[in-house]
C-alpha cells in the first residue's frame, strides 16, 4: 500500500518521498516550490514508480496533505481505493484571524526572508541550546524525534522559505468551499477526521460536509491531540490506530458487499 503522510509526503513500503526542498540539505539551490508543484511531485512519483505495478493506493493526508491527497485521487481514480483526510485543510476560512495573519505574512517576500533568517539563526546555534529553546517554547509536549526534526530539518533558511512560499500559494489556490462534486462522487472512498479546536479544519466545515455529503465517513477527535498530533507519541499512536480502523472498516464493508 502507498500513502501520503502527515505533512503530505508520500510513503511506499518503508521509504518516503517528502516535499521538495523541505529537507535538511538544500538540494534545489534555493528554488521555491508552489503547492501545485508539490502536488505534481507526488503525482510524478506515482506515475514513474507505479506505472506497471497493480497495487491499491490508500492516501492518508494531514492538513494541506488532505487537499493534496484529494488532488492525487482525482488524477489516479483507478489506482486509489481510499482517501483519508486528517485535520484537513480543504478550503480557506475567511473568518479565521489566524489564517488571515498567516496569509498576510506569507504574501510578504521581505517578511518571509526575515523570519526564515531568524529561524535559520536559531538552527545554527549549538544543538543543545536550540533543542532547549524549542522544547521550552513550542515543544513542551513534543516527542524527542519531533524536536529533532524541527531543529535539523525545519530550522533551515531554504526550508522555511519554502514552507512560507507554499503557504502563500495554498491561500491563492484553495477555494472557500471544498470540491463538493468530487467528494460526493467518491463519498464511499473518502473519510475525514476533524479536531475540536482546529483553525485549519474548523468544525463549521465539518458540519457543512455532513450537510453536503451526508454519507461520507466523518469523525471528530476529542482526545485533545490537536492539529499537531504527529509531534507527540500519544497523538501519533492514537491517530495511527484510527487510520488503521478506518481502512479496515472500509475493506470489511466492501468485502461484505462483494460477498453479498
Amino acid at each position: 500500500y502507498y500513502a501520503s503522510g502527515a505533512d503530505g509526503s508520500l510513503f511506499f513500503l518503508d521509504e518516503a518521498i517528502g516535499h521538495i526542498s523541505h529537507s535538511q540539505k538544500d538540494w534545489e539551490s534555493g528554488r521555491l516550490f508552489s503547492l501545485q508543484e508539490q502536488i505534481n511531485h507526488k503525482i510524478n512519483f506515482i506515475e514513474q514508480e507505479l506505472r506497471d505495478v497493480k497495487v491499491p493506493i490508500v492516501l492518508v493526508g494531514h492538513s494541506i496533505g488532505s487537499y493534496i491527497s484529494l488532488e492525487i485521487f482525482k488524477w489516479s481514480q483507478e489506482k486509489v481505493v481510499y482517501c483519508i483526510g486528517l485535520y484537513p485543510f480543504l478550503a480557506v476560512d475567511t473568518a479565521s484571524s489566524i489564517q488571515s495573519s498567516i496569509r498576510r505574512i506569507s504574501a510578504s517576500s521581505s517578511l518571509c526572508a526575515v523570519l526564515s533568517s531568524m529561524g535559520a539563526f536559531l538552527g545554527m546555534l549549538p544543538s543543545q541550546i536550540t533543542r532547549l529553546i524549542v522544547k521550552n517554547s513550542m515543544g513542551k509536549s513534543w516527542s524527542s524525534s519531533a524536536i529533532e526534526v524541527l531543529c535539523t530539518h525545519v530550522l533551515q533558511y531554504h526550508t522555511l522559505r519554502n514552507i512560507l512560499f507554499m503557504a502563500m500559494t495554498e491561500f491563492q489556490k484553495l477555494p472557500e468551499k471544498p470540491d463538493w462534486e468530487f467528494i460526493n462522487k467518491k463519498k464511499k472512498q473518502i473519510a475525514f477526521l476533524y479536531g475540536l479546536d482546529d483553525h485549519w479544519g474548523p468544525l463549521h466545515l465539518y458540519e457543512e460536509i455532513k450537510k453536503q455529503v451526508p454519507d461520507v465517513v466523518l469523525e471528530i477527535e476529542n482526545k485533545g491531540h490537536t492539529h499537531a498530533f504527529s509531534c507527540s507519541e500519544a497523538g501519533s499512536t492514537w491517530v495511527a490506530q484510527r487510520v488503521s480502523s478506518l481502512i479496515n472498516n472500509h475493506y470489511l464493508f466492501n468485502n461484505a458487499i462483494s460477498e453479498g
